[in-house]
C-alpha cells in the first residue's frame, strides 16, 4: 500500500458523500414540485458534517505536524 492511500480514501469518500448530498437534494427538490423532506435535509447534513470533519481534521493535524517538524 502507497503512504497516501488512508487521504485518498477519506478524500474520496468525502468528496462522494458530498456529491450524494448535493445530488440527493436537487432531485428530491425537482421531483417533489419543491418540497424538501426532512430525511433529504438530514442527509445532506450529515454528509455536510462528515467532509467538513474530514477536510477539517487533516488541515488541522497537517498544520500542527508542521509545526512540531519545525
Amino acid at each position: 500500500m502507497q503512504r497516501n492511500t488512508k487521504e485518498w480514501i477519506q478524500y474520496g469518500s468525502a468528496i462522494a458523500l458530498l456529491t450524494s448530498g448535493v445530488a440527493m437534494a436537487f432531485l428530491s427538490f425537482f421531483l417533489n414540485g419543491g418540497d424538501l423532506k426532512d430525511s433529504v435535509l438530514w442527509y445532506v447534513s450529515q454528509t455536510l458534517v462528515y467532509a467538513g470533519s474530514i477536510f477539517g481534521v487533516g488541515i488541522y493535524v497537517q498544520s500542527k505536524w508542521g509545526e512540531v517538524k519545525n
